[in-house]
């Protein structure tokens, strides 16, 4: 049953019918006990009448005999000798021929009836009456009080199956809103009218929109600047390699094809940053798992080790043995990566990497340089992507020229950092020039196994 609707109806209906089951019922067992009250009453006032009287009057033997009346009088006397029943001794004959003084139920030709017996010096008197004479009457009485109720059951089954459709327009407007949309449109629904139960999925609908509209706009901005990036130093290889096709001599092409490949080099980082911030978006998981921080702050190190080379930086680390996290190698050694070539880059002569357990028990890691540093306004800024600050060194135009690098690393780190569900942020270091530092919740410990069954 998959109609909303339909079900509402059908559990509202059967309840309906379950109460009137239940007055029934009810109805029954109420009236059953004032009819035994109310035929006991009558019985006992019959036979203490007739115990009072000296004779039977030939009126009253003849309404007794009546085979409409539902009660039998017998009279014995004292010595055992009946001296009247008013039904045909195959009927009165059965039952009992001296019944206990007072009420008592007895079966009589598979029958149970309800007796009363009284006595008197003289004589004794038995009046029985069968019980199916009261049940039929709280039957019918049931009956004539639940008979309402079932004609009522087609209307209210009607009345039903209408406002269970009222109530359930508003979720009927709302389908309709979602399916009026154009394929593009991701504006929230109208909230106006809407029940409280119906309110929060709603809203957690239109929550659900606002992501996927962050999320498809980050992904335009993305895209928009990935080809602005891309678009530079595909023109410079384009350059490149029509300098190299123009060489005039040996020395001219080794010049260009040092230039060319070191586009080229240049493009590839470019590339990889980009499939790195994409992997790193925060909506993309992770897979977890337990793992060394500092063997993989090694790995990052000896990666960045190149390049600080290339640029006449020393590389430094001060870490414990073991510092263990849950996370994803690749991806911390990416960020590690990317700290330590901005320390390279931007920063001094001295870069020193420092992993520590900090006092909350989060894995702490340091990237510090001795460079010029970085204002405090401007900090939260470099995480931006494609932001890079401008050198104070002029070029050979005389303007000051982008620092080196793709603009993306401090975003990358940033990502990874989040996806872990740790932080990142730049702070002074202590020899005068930035610190990148990232802290990462500490590992959740293993539950024990359990132990192997006795033998």
């Amino acid at each position: 049953m998959r109609s909303l609707r339909l079900r509402l109806f059908v559990l509202l209906l059967a309840l309906a019918a379950l109460a009137a089951l239940a007055v029934g019922g009810a109805t029954y067992a109420g009236v059953r006990a004032e009819a035994d009250a109310l035929f006991d009453y009558q019985l006992r006032q019959m036979a203490l009448s007739l115990r009072d009287q000296g004779r039977i009057a030939e009126g009253e033997r003849a309404a007794l005999a009546d085979p409409e009346l539902d009660y039998v009088v017998q009279i014995w006397s004292l010595d055992g000798v009946q001296l009247y029943s008013s039904r045909p001794r195959p009927l009165a004959g059965a039952l009992p021929p001296r019944a206990v003084l007072g009420f008592t139920t007895v079966p009589v030709e598979g029958q149970a009836w309800r007796i009363y017996g009284a006595a008197t010096p003289f004589r004794v008197v038995q009046v029985g009456q069968p019980l199916a004479v009261r049940r039929q009457f709280a039957a019918a009485a049931a009956g004539r009080s639940v008979l309402p109720i079932a004609v009522a059951v087609p209307l209210l089954g009607l009345a039903v199956w209408w406002l269970v459709g009222a109530t359930l327009a508003p979720l009927r407007r709302v389908v309709a809103a979602a399916g009026a949309r154009e394929p593009h449109s991701l504006q929230p629904l109208p909230l106006a009218g809407l029940p409280s139960e119906l309110l929060p999925l709603v809203q957690a609908f239109n929550a659900l929109l606002a992501r996927l509209a962050a999320a498809f706009d980050a992904q335009r901005a993305f895209v928009g600047d990935a080809a602005h990036e891309l678009r530079t130093p595909l023109t410079a290889l384009k350059l490149q390699l029509g300098l190299l096709r123009t060489a005039a001599d040996a020395a001219q092409r080794d010049d260009a094809l040092q230039r060319l490949g070191a586009g080229v080099e240049r493009a590839s980082r470019l590339v990889e940053q980009l499939l790195a911030l994409a992997r790193a978006e925060p909506g993309q998981a992770l897979p977890l798992a337990a793992l060394d921080l500092v063997a993989v702050a090694r790995q990052a190190l000896a990666d960045a080790a190149p390049l600080a080379q290339a640029r006449g930086a020393q590389l430094a680390i001060d870490a414990p043995e073991t510092l263990p996290v849950d996370g994803n190698a690749e991806a911390l050694r990416s960020l590690l990566r990317n700290l330590l070539d901005n320390a390279v880059l931007h920063g001094g002569p001295q870069v020193r990497l420092t992993l520590a357990r900090a006092a909350d028990g989060s894995a702490c890691a340091q990237v510090d340089d001795d460079g010029p540093g970085l204002p405090e306004a401007e900090r939260e800024r470099v995480f931006d992507r494609f932001h890079r600050r401008e050198t104070n060194a002029a070029g050979a135009d005389g303007v000051a020229s982008a620092a080196p690098g793709s603009g993306l690393g401090l975003a990358i780190a940033r990502a990874i950092a989040q996806q872990h569900g740790g932080t990142l942020r730049l702070l002074a270091s202590p020899p005068g020039g930035l610190r990148a530092e990232l802290r990462l919740p500490p590992a959740v410990p293993e539950a024990p196994a359990a132990p192997p069954p006795a033998p």
